[in-house]
């Protein structure tokens, strides 16, 4: 039986028993509506049944320390194969098959599978997790390295650095996070260079995804005053309901002091650019922010703009404190990059299309992991960022490698049942530490030799 007759008989179950942990909220209906909306659906009925294309996209987020033939082979996502040529029983998985089945999915459904997810679990989990009346999210950028082709370098670019210029093409993400759940809201991918495709272009995107009566807390490297205007205003200058941002502010910026709320909270005037108003000719000339200072001890004084503006409804001491909750995504970005990932050099797809479709696995990926957390944490009756993500991935990886595959199909709720159990034991981590234990600084010295930039080979045809 060769991979497509396997991958077909497979299909009739939906999902492969190795994943059937994430089947549970990962509806197959939201799969099939996405490949439908796609036009791939009919995949289905050719080569690779297109399904079982994106359950193994998202294993091979899952698991970055194994082959792609070995991830379909041992996950279940193909059958053993009629008798062999010395009359055993093997598998049999063409090697050409896979990235074939991957190509013709493409990266359309597992955009809208991301989408239709991401919005329906952290909108909920930012609702239940709220501060004030406010769900909250953060907005942040990374970039992911990918294969060094030509194809994925006309399409990305080479970003440039203190040596010349990158070793590998990037992928920019800008991820919008519900912070006190750590599922991604949204993502808006892009190049890594040229016109047009920096954070703050990225970010644009994202503003639509956000609910009313929400905060997004920002890094200080996302001042825009018409990106401000735009997060709470629609196109014809109508405040949106109770929708705000905060933000550090730099400490060039100057502003108008309007009247005095406090100490060191102050409502201010902000200047809108000629540039801001030459691209967007619906911004105001100025905005009305407020600015709060605050010092912790052993720092230097901060400044936070926010278009909260009541001090009743929103006290600047919580302010302060609820800024640092920003750092929630850079702590979801590390789980990404470092315990998901395994801090591989590069992504694996060597086409634009193929890194797209990647990147949507992983931020996928990185959700049901984080939906399952969630999940454990209301059984726990903690907060959802004191369940150990790497301990809970670890667990999920070996249940899907050596439980699922071994555990007759009538005993996986038991087994999924106790392994919910183990979680909700041993998992839980203690509060966050107020303060920093270690200073932060740069510990390890770039190499002092220049970067021979080279050029990748072209395949031989």
């Amino acid at each position: 039986m060769e991979l497509e007759a396997s991958l077909r008989a497979i299909l009739e179950e939906d999902i492969p028993a190795s994943l059937t942990r994430f089947g549970r909220v990962l509806d197959v209906e939201w799969v099939e509506l996405a490949l439908q909306e796609s036009g791939t659906a009919t995949v289905r009925r050719r080569k690779i049944p297109a399904q079982l294309v994106v359950w193994l996209v998202i294993a091979m987020a899952l698991f970055r320390d194994r082959s792609i033939q070995e991830v379909v082979s041992h996950l279940g996502l193909v059958l053993p194969s009629h008798k062999n040529k010395k009359g055993a029983a093997g598998e049999t998985v063409a090697p050409s098959a896979i990235p074939q089945g991957r190509s013709r999915v493409g990266s359309g459904p597992l955009q809208l599978l991301f989408v239709r997810t991401a919005q329906s679990w952290a909108l909920s989990a930012a609702d239940k997790y709220r501060w004030r009346g406010l769900s909250l999210f953060g907005i942040d950028g990374t970039t992911l390295r990918i294969p060094d082709t030509e194809p994925n370098r006309e399409a990305f670019g080479l970003p440039g650095s203190s040596r010349g210029q990158s070793a590998y093409p990037q992928i920019r993400v800008v991820g919008l996070m519900a912070l006190r759940s750590h599922l991604l809201a949204g993502i808006a991918l892009g190049p890594c260079k040229g016109k047009k495709t920096g954070e703050l272009t990225l970010a644009r995107d994202l503003w639509p995804q956000l609910p009313d009566s929400s905060l997004v807390i920002k890094d200080k490297g996302f001042t825009d005053y018409g990106l401000f205007y735009r997060l709470n205003h629609d196109e014809q200058g109508q405040l949106l309901p109770n929708r705000h941002w905060l933000i550090r502010a730099k400490s060039n910026l100057r502003w108008k002091t309007m009247k005095e709320l406090g100490p060191g909270d102050e409502l201010v005037e902000l200047q809108i650019s000629r540039k801001a108003r030459k691209e967007d000719p619906t911004l105001p000339r100025t905005m009305v922010a407020r600015a709060i200072t605050y010092q912790v001890k052993g720092f230097q004084p901060q400044t936070l703009l926010t278009s909260m503006l009541d001090p009743d409804a929103y006290p600047a001491q919580e302010v302060a404190n609820l800024y640092h909750e920003r750092w929630e995504i850079e702590i979801g970005y590390d789980e990404i990059k470092t315990h998901m990932l395994e801090r591989q050099e590069a992504l694996r797809s060597k086409t634009p299309d193929g890194v797209l479709q990647e990147t949507y696995g992983i931020m996928l990926a990185y959700n049901l992991v984080r939906k399952e957390m969630l999940d454990v944490a209301e059984e726990a009756g903690v907060d959802p960022i004191r369940i150990s993500f790497r301990h809970c991935l670890q667990l999920i990886r070996i249940f899907c490698i050596v439980e699922a595959w071994t555990c007759a199909p009538a005993n996986l709720p038991k087994r999924l049942t106790s392994h919910r159990e183990m979680m909700e034991s041993l998992l839980i981590l203690p509060e966050r530490r107020p303060d920093r234990r270690y200073p932060r600084h740069v510990k390890i010295k770039m190499s002092s030799y220049k970067r021979n930039p080279g050029r990748p080979t072209r395949a031989a045809k």
